[in-house]
């Protein structure tokens, strides 16, 4: 079974030298979105627009993953 996966984005946050936090302001994110996200729950591909708006990049790859369960 494959699940979603957000350690490309928590790993993009280190290489930018950014919080979680200061995402989540960036990208006007609710603090629930992103406690869903650290759980790895799936969030909607306008949430991950926002994310990619935030961080200033264009590929999906910097965010999500599907992995193996």
């Amino acid at each position: 079974m494959k699940k979603v996966s957000y350690g490309s984005l928590w790993k993009t946050l280190l290489d930018k030298h950014m919080t979680k936090t200061e995402l989540r302001e960036k990208a006007q994110l609710s603090r629930g979105t992103v406690t869903k996200m650290g759980k790895d729950e799936p969030v909607g591909l306008e949430i991950i627009l926002k994310i990619a708006t935030a961080l200033d990049t264009v590929s999906i790859a910097d965010i999500i993953e599907i992995v193996e369960d």
